[in-house]
């Protein structure tokens, strides 16, 4: 599984950041209403299945001895092969849950990565703010087929973009994430901050890049301008609308907003890249305090573990977020075989979403198939394998697939599981 990624310095192919799985959620072909219609339902087999376990709690009690000391087995090995210090790891099924922590936090200290860490969470943010969209779409205060330009002046194909193409990224604007301006004022100085509004400043020059509807293109700009509509509709700022909406409801209370993610609440581990100006393979770049205001509602939060392995359940049936009949539309919002529905994407069943800051990688599923939720947070976002001209640790093992460590591992996991998370890759979105 491989994550899209800011890059500044190998022949300067740029790749949009906040990542999510480029080879599961990628589709670079015409995205028709027809074909939508026809493969809608390929992905989540019974959403009204998924729903009704809305009404079940999952044991508080260890999984079976034998299935720890696989998945056990499983995140040490991943480990082995991922570029980085440390991971943490869950996973709650009908049977019970498990937890773990591997590597290290800090290498300077070598002080242990431990499971209640920080981390920042990137795309997942994504989810988040397609969700509070949904419910605001639920409660009759917008319908996702509102234009954007309703909300938002200025926005390039504003009249025809709907906030379905935003969250669906079908819209055709390009992302900030991908304008060399931005680039190079990012890795010069990552600790300059960024208005909302400075980030659609970036985007709009370049925009359109295709029809709305037209196709899928992976867009920060996207979730970027759903956060201001969230904002107008509802009267306050992201943090509150997000507390209020689903971080109280869940009891998700280690989690922090975009706007109140500029510091990392204790304890967290530092946080390795090699994106940017300074960083070389030899000497990663630190990334942990980067001010993370560019990914704003397109990927600015921090969270534990435990706290999303709360919502990635709730995610994936709707419990404490969304009537069974909305979620169920969100389960059936993904093109076949696998793709990106209403802002999380899916591949056989695995519902969710991976996250990507400079220093971090995260990812969060669903099973459909066996109520399963898995968690994976790692303290660097350096991909290994076989990556092409991607910038590699000098180290990295070339026999293996490229990837980003928190997606090496949850596939480990998953096949652990006896559902392998797998995605036959497709053609670049960029």
């Amino acid at each position: 599984m491989t994550a899209y990624r800011l890059h500044h310095r190998t022949a300067r192919q740029f790749r949009p950041g906040l990542s999510v799985c480029a080879m599961a959620f990628a589709l670079a072909v015409p995205v028709t209403a027809q074909a939508q219609d026809q493969a809608q339902q390929f992905c989540v087999a019974d959403p009204a299945a998924v729903t009704a376990r809305a009404s079940i709690t999952p044991p508080d009690k260890p999984l079976p001895e034998a299935l720890v000391h696989a998945l056990d087995a499983a995140a040490r090995g991943a480990l082995d092969g991922a570029a980085a210090p440390g991971v943490i790891a869950g996973v709650v099924t009908p049977e019970g849950r498990w937890s773990g922590a591997w590597g290290v936090a800090d290498p300077e200290t070598d002080a242990a990565m431990e499971v209640g860490m920080h981390t920042r969470i990137g795309s997942i943010t994504k989810t988040f703010t397609g969700t509070a969209l949904m419910q605001l779409a639920e409660a009759d205060k917008l319908s996702l087929d509102d234009k954007i330009d309703q909300y938002v002046s200025g926005v390039p194909n504003g009249d025809i973009i709907t906030l379905r193409h935003l969250a669906s990224m079908t819209s055709g604007l390009l992302s900030y994430t991908q304008a060399d301006p931005f680039l190079d004022l990012f890795f010069a100085d990552p600790s300059l901050h960024y208005s909302p509004q400075d980030l659609l400043d970036f985007a709009f020059p370049g925009s359109p890049i295709f029809a709305p509807g037209e196709k899928f293109n992976y867009s920060n700009t996207n979730t970027v301008l759903l956060g201001l509509v969230i904002e107008q509709v509802t009267g306050q700022d992201i943090d509150n609308v997000f507390t209020s909406m689903i971080l109280d409801p869940l009891g998700l209370t280690e989690t922090t907003g975009p706007d109140g993610a500029a510091l990392m609440p204790e304890p967290y581990p530092q946080g390795f890249t090699l994106q940017g100006d300074a960083a070389t393979t030899d000497a990663p770049s630190n990334a942990t305090h980067w001010d993370p205001s560019w990914g704003w509602t397109a990927g600015g939060m921090i969270s534990t573990l435990d706290d999303l392995l709360v919502y990635g359940r709730s995610l994936g049936t709707g419990k404490g977020l969304l009537s069974a009949e909305a979620q169920q539309e969100r389960l059936r919002s993904f093109p076949e075989p696998a793709g990106y529905g209403i802002a999380m994407g899916c591949v056989d069943g695995w519902v969710g979403h991976t996250g990507e800051l400079p220093g971090y990688n995260t990812t969060v599923f669903y099973d459909t198939t066996t109520d399963t939720t898995v968690v994976v947070q790692a303290n660097s976002d350096i991909p290994s394998g076989d990556c092409g001209d991607e910038d590699v640790l000098p180290d990295n093992p070339v026999d293996l697939a490229c990837s980003s460590p928190a997606s090496r591992v949850f596939e480990a996991l998953s096949v652990a599981l006896g559902h392998p998370f797998s995605m036959t890759p497709t053609a670049s979105a960029e």
